[in-house]
């Protein structure tokens, strides 16, 4: 098919390489502005934007994707399909009723349950045993459209956002192929969405990075490995701020946010304790607990 691909970070890239590989034509990628980085605020491409120009493929990267301007650029390229992943906009009707086979969309969890911009984030922090991805076909709404196709997979007690980040990510890659197939030989079949069933997986912020060890042990390692890597849990020891980056369940009791023990790194929470793995004080980098001791 003729596939126009809109993405832009790390996410999308493995879907994008996988339409590629299987024969697609992709006719363009549409990726967001390239944003300016560190010191020098040098202008920095979006991976999936590295990705398309490493294959010579063309690239838009429209400031507002429902500008009309753009939409009929975009018309230009007479894609079958337009496949979304992670793009970052809200697309309008006229794009999403633009090709044949109209707009798909890989999403990182098992719709309906998290709608929104955090899912994989979300799915950790709230102690799920199973996550997944579904395509579906696009509507106005927010992740809202019909499903098409899922593929689930099961947490890790320990795993973290990061790294149930980069399975999905290979998930995804694989079920949008299966997706294509059956949208072109009309094997398809459309499944509404329960809207009863959804939670929105709100935006992640510094905001919820401080944790409360008057929680379960379990809900505050859910925290840590659900903020894992961005934005960090977060926790305040001698006046000072540490994130706190992996931590595994102890067999310890205490006051909740007491450390219990150094060898190994306790803390008491309302219920249980954790362990401390590896943290990051202050202005320093990330470290082992022994290092830190040290």
């Amino acid at each position: 098919m003729r596939v126009v691909f809109m993405g832009t970070p790390d996410f999308a890239v493995g879907t994008l390489k996988a339409i590629i590989e299987a024969g697609h034509d992709v006719a363009a990628v549409v990726t967001q502005p390239d944003k300016p980085r560190g010191r020098s605020k040098s202008l920095v491409f979006s991976p999936v934007k590295e990705e398309a120009v490493a294959h010579g493929i063309t690239v838009l990267q429209p400031e507002r994707a429902r500008d009309e301007a753009f939409v009929e650029e975009l018309r230009t390229y007479n894609a079958d399909v337009i496949v979304v992943v992670a793009f970052g906009q809200l697309l309008p009707a006229s794009i999403i009723n633009m090709p044949r086979y109209g707009c798909i969309n890989v999403h990182a969890s098992l719709l309906p349950k998290y709608r929104g911009a955090s899912p994989i984030q979300w799915a950790v922090i709230d102690g799920c045993e199973y996550s997944g991805v579904t395509t579906m076909k696009m509507d106005e709404g927010l992740d809202t459209g019909d499903m098409i196709k899922s593929a689930s997979l099961t947490i890790g007690e320990n795993e973290t956002a990061d790294e149930l980040h980069d399975r999905l990510s290979a998930l995804g890659a694989k079920l949008i192929i299966e997706t294509l197939e059956s949208v072109e030989d009309g094997t398809a079949t459309l499944t509404k969405q329960d809207d009863s069933l959804s939670n929105y997986a709100s935006m992640l912020s510094k905001d919820i990075s401080p944790i409360d060890f008057t929680q379960s042990a379990q809900a505050v390692h859910n925290k840590v490995r659900g903020l894992n890597s961005w934005p960090s849990a977060t926790a305040i020891m001698d006046g000072k701020r540490i994130k706190i980056h992996k931590t595994k369940l102890a067999d310890a009791c205490g006051q909740a946010g007491e450390i219990v023990s150094l060898e190994p790194f306790i803390v008491a929470c309302g219920s249980g304790a954790i362990e401390i793995l590896e943290l990051q004080p202050e202005g320093k980098k990330k470290m082992n607990v022994a290092d830190f001791l040290r």
